[in-house]
């Protein structure tokens, strides 16, 4: 009863969906959003008439005008700075604006464009001093925030006069500050067409990656070769240029340049960029964390205002927000990986029969011998991780390299090697197709291609997403095993969808069920998933139907048989269930049977842990990866079997000192070629009565 409890809590509550929420980033944008939800709720029921139009309007252009300043200094923030001068461009912008239309009595368009360059040339001082000179920003913007405000002090009253005693009679003048389209006022169409803009730059273009690069850190973008001064002065300006936007619009709509316009702006936009998730440490934040952050400061702000709450109340409620913020912010980016990986692994149920006994003298296929302890070592010490091997019609032997390389072995004694194709990622599986092209699996990039004239090409790298899934499964993280059918098509295993390759360890400690089989068809480029929820699925091998193919699951200890053709398309049938290890890769034997690489051994405290999933969750946060508990992969195994699931044969290497933790086999020429991620060489045994002239790949295209 206490298993069968254990087994359905853990099949149905969805204890892995909560780190896959977590680990997504626009988490950090749904709190804002949630908290704009609340402060919306609660201004409805505190402001009278606030969802009314006129009420929406207005408080859509403070938004537009306050959004513009947030906007210039999330990006200030995201490159790795801080500009306190923002309230005090706004003034002095506001001013220019105001001077050019009421006492110089320039035209709208001249207007603009002498504001906007105006905000320009003060994020300008800003950006040299900054970028180029390299100087502290918070003091460096501290100095020129006390500066602008007082040059704006100092005009203002001189010109106040001259400013108040001039309306200009522009309908364009008007319609920029009070004008609306479409039942919207004209600033915040204009903030939704810069904020578009600004989301394409930052996710889209070179210069956003560039300022990401930048904020996260500084020196890595530069060694890099990115133009680190250049760049932080062009967000500096970006910043005037934006609090002169906003500038621009205020003096529109209330035409004044009174003494306390920007006054305690800064801490106001500061608290919005900061609560709505733009990190203070740099290489962080969005568009769209700024925009919520800015409508929740300001519908506070407005609140509190509506509530006969003084300025000195306000910019204390600000300040305390803007703490707490920065507060969850640094402490969040700290521990933000440590708590995820904290709840992200999620071991689940997993029972396995008692594993075959396997005891060395007994009557049957499974019985210990030691076969492989004399296998002929073939590149010991030149090659690393040889996962898979495989031989072209000259004989050649081809295994991958840890080092992202396909390194071919030259018949007939396969002593000389060379780089057949580097590719940059961990080689896999690997087979022959018809025009002698090799396919192969790459750990982390998906399904490639080398020609016979050495040409590397990218098959697939992704498959259409589950709508059912939380986590992004369109990537291929660990595409491991392949095989070709009759008409072209590919059929390979994901091992795992939530984990990298680097990671498999973790996968088998949830033996969740992460895998699936994936199809890339060549007839019309489309790459589709066709079963899903396997245990580290491995090893794919087309059944001698040709409408079929056999494919092993790692953690659950089995091989099973999917028809992707004829009249049982889509059906999944056991072929054996219940292996003493871990099987991998499966090819075909010359007497048309199959090949199975068992990976690993069982062994009893592990298939124990196995139903004990409370307990592989304390070790996984408790003890280093190095020092879990783990299955025998000390001893090699390879057994022969038929398509009833009936073990033909055993190859055991009892010691693990000549052929360890074997990945793969191939039969080629009356010989086992034998492949091991850990292993440092490939191994070659001569297998008695078996037909020297077989060879996998010439047999199924028929070339002989």
């Amino acid at each position: 009863m206490s298993e069968t409890l254990i087994r359905w809590r853990y099949r149905y509550w969805p204890d892995h969906w909560v780190g896959e929420i977590l680990s997504k980033r626009w988490t950090e944008t749904a709190i804002p959003v949630i908290l704009l939800v609340v402060v919306l709720f609660f201004s409805g029921q505190l402001v009278p008439n606030f969802f009314s139009a006129p009420v929406m309007a207005d408080t859509l252009r403070q938004a537009g005008e306050i959004g513009f300043v947030v906007l210039g200094l999330a990006l200030v923030m995201m490159v790795g700075g801080i500009d306190l001068s923002v309230g005090s461009i706004f003034a002095l912008t506001n001013f220019c604006a105001l001077m050019m239309m009421h006492v110089f009595k320039w035209s709208v368009p001249v207007t603009i464009l002498g504001t906007l360059l105006a905000g320009a040339m003060l994020g300008a001082v800003n950006g040299l001093l900054i970028g180029y000179l390299r100087l502290r920003a918070f003091l460096t913007t501290l100095i020129t925030l006390i500066i602008f405000r007082s040059a704006y002090e100092i005009l203002s009253l001189q010109y106040s006069t001259d400013i108040a005693g001039y309306i200009p009679d522009s309908p364009a003048w008007d319609f920029v500050g009070n004008g609306t389209l479409l039942e919207m006022p004209a600033v915040a169409w204009a903030y939704i067409v810069v904020a578009i803009g600004g989301h394409v730059l930052l996710t889209r273009l070179r210069l956003g990656w560039h300022i990401m690069a930048i904020g996260g850190s500084r020196r890595s973008a530069y060694n890099t070769g990115i133009a680190v001064r250049q760049t932080v002065a062009l967000c500096y300006v970006t910043s005037g240029v934006m609090s002169a936007a906003g500038g621009l619009f205020f003096a529109s709509r209330l035409a004044t340049a009174g003494a306390d316009i920007g006054v305690g702006m800064e801490v106001l936009v500061l608290t919005a960029a900061v609560l709505g998730g733009i990190s203070l440490g740099g290489g962080r934040g969005s568009v769209t964390k700024a925009a919520v952050g800015t409508l929740v400061v300001l519908l506070i702000t407005n609140g509190l205002t509506s509530m006969s709450a003084s300025g000195g109340v306000t910019r204390m409620v600000l300040a305390s927000i803007l703490i707490a913020a920065a507060i969850i912010d640094v402490r969040w980016l700290k521990n933000r990986q440590r708590i995820i990986s904290k709840v992200y692994v999620s071991p689940t149920y997993h029972a396995l029969p008692p594993a075959p006994d396997c005891s060395p003298g007994i009557d049957s296929p499974w019985a210990l011998n030691n076969k492989l302890q004399d296998v002929e070592l073939i590149g010991l010490g030149r090659i690393e991780a040889p996962e898979d091997v495989i031989l072209d019609r000259q004989h050649n032997l081809y295994a991958g390299s840890r080092h992202g390389d396909i390194i071919r072995f030259m018949a007939p004694d396969y002593q000389e090697m060379e780089v057949f194709a580097h590719i940059g990622g961990q080689p896999l599986g690997m087979a022959f197709d018809r025009d002698d092209n090799l396919l192969i699996c790459i750990g982390g990039m998906g399904l490639y291609m080398v020609t016979p004239q050495k040409e590397v090409k990218r098959v697939t790298d992704e498959t259409n997403r589950s709508w059912t899934s939380i986590n992004d499964d369109s990537r291929l993280r660990l595409a491991d095993d392949l095989d070709i059918a009759q008409d072209g098509r590919v059929f390979f295993s994901e091992a795992t969808v939530r984990y990298e390759m680097h990671e498999w360890p973790v996968d088998g400690l949830e033996a969740r069920g992460n895998g699936r089989i994936v199809c890339y068809d060549p007839r019309d480029n489309s790459t589709k998933t066709l079963l899903r929820g396997l245990k580290f699925p491995n090893g794919i091998c087309v059944a001698s139907d040709e409408q079929s193919i056999l494919f092993a699951e790692t953690w659950g200890c089995c091989v099973k048989r999917y028809w992707f053709d004829g009249p049982r398309q889509g059906e999944v049938e056991m072929v054996i269930d219940n292996l003493p290890g871990y099987p991998d890769n499966i090819n075909l034997a010359s007497d048309g049977n199959y090949w199975l690489a068992l990976v690993g051994m069982r062994a009893p405290a592990y298939d124990l842990a196995m139903r004990m999933p409370g307990f592989r969750k304390r070790m996984a946060k408790r003890v280093p990866v190095d020092e879990w508990l783990f299955p025998n992969i000390n001893t090699g195994c390879v057994l022969k079997f038929n398509e009833q699931g009936e073990i033909l044969e055993t190859l055991w290497d009892l010691g693990g000192v000549n052929h360890p933790m074997i990945t793969s086999m191939r039969e080629h020429a009356g010989y086992l070629y034998l492949g091991g991620i850990s292993n440092n060489r490939i191994g070659r045994y001569k297998l008695p009565d078996a037909d020297p002239s077989f060879m996998q790949y010439e047999r199924r295209w028929r070339k002989v």
